[in-house]
């Protein structure tokens, strides 16, 4: 059985002058336990729209979005409310921390809506799990105390602090440069196959994407696999400007004459 499974599932928005925005078109995507999944996009292409379903965060208005086999749309906001604290876990680009309380206050924060066992030995876990991810030593540093790496990490922590069986991350190291965030991905991808969690990222980085076993290109609400390669030989050089030929690619208005295929079928990546 899926962990999550989405099937037609559209998104779109009225605006103010009545006309309607589609946001996503007919997403079909099933996540399995333990599976890693890169999402791609350039911005504004729906990606954090999906995410949030994903998440159930948010309702599709067609389609269906089931966890564990159960659709989500028959659940109870309380009901819905546990099982999203209690199997999700999100990590954001822009850490999302509580300013003025400490590393290990912000990550005991998920905890304060646990009971019995998991609720009375929150200071422990978060203890714990600040140490796993290298700041045993700056539990009680605040947000402002910290570096970017360092925040990131308090921040994947207080995701993971619950052992969630499926971890979204939008964009988790859009703010960080690129020696940090290669660090955060690696912890990232580490503890989530130590746990057997599903872990879906949203990324407009091919580096980052090529963590993950499978990939999808979102453009236009349209969701569609394509193969990514991350080849030790390929020049280090052409990797910089990887993302902006996936943003082109996702635009035939951006393709130059000499490509008659704008499409992105298959992509090389420096590891």
């Amino acid at each position: 059985m899926s962990l999550v499974r989405l099937e037609g599932v559209t998104k779109h928005v009225m605006l103010p002058d009545d006309t309607r925005l589609d946001i996503l078109r007919g997403i079909d995507l099933e996540i399995a336990a333990g599976d890693h999944v890169a999402v791609v996009g350039r911005s504004g292409s729906g990606k954090s729209t999906l995410l949030n379903l994903m998440g159930m965060l948010d309702a599709p208005s067609d389609g269906t979005v089931a966890f564990r086999g159960e659709p989500v749309r028959r659940m109870r906001k309380a009901r819905l409310d546990r099982l999203r604290g209690r199997n999700v876990g999100f990590v954001f680009q822009q850490f999302n921390l509580l300013a003025g309380r400490t590393a290990l206050e912000n990550v005991m924060m998920p905890l304060g809506y646990a009971r019995g066992r998991e609720f009375w030995t929150r200071r422990t876990a978060a203890t714990r799990m600040l140490e796993r991810v290298g700041l045993g030593h700056r539990i009680e540093s605040t947000p402002e105390q910290l570096s970017g790496g360092e925040q990131q990490r308090v921040a994947i922590a207080r995701a993971l602090v619950r052992r969630p069986t499926l971890i979204l991350a939008d964009e988790p190291t859009g703010a960080l440069d690129v020696e940090t965030g290669a660090s955060v991905m690696a912890l990232l991808d580490e503890i989530a196959s130590e746990a057997d969690a599903a872990l879906v990222t949203i990324t407009h980085d091919l580096n980052v994407a090529a963590r993950a076993r499978r990939h999808y290109r979102l453009d236009a609400g349209v969701l569609s696999a394509f193969a990514l390669d991350v080849s030790a030989n390929a020049d280090a050089a052409d990797a910089s400007g990887l993302a902006a030929n996936v943003e082109a690619s996702a635009d035939p208005a951006a393709a130059t004459d000499a490509d008659p295929n704008p499409a992105l079928d298959r992509v090389e990546v420096s590891s």
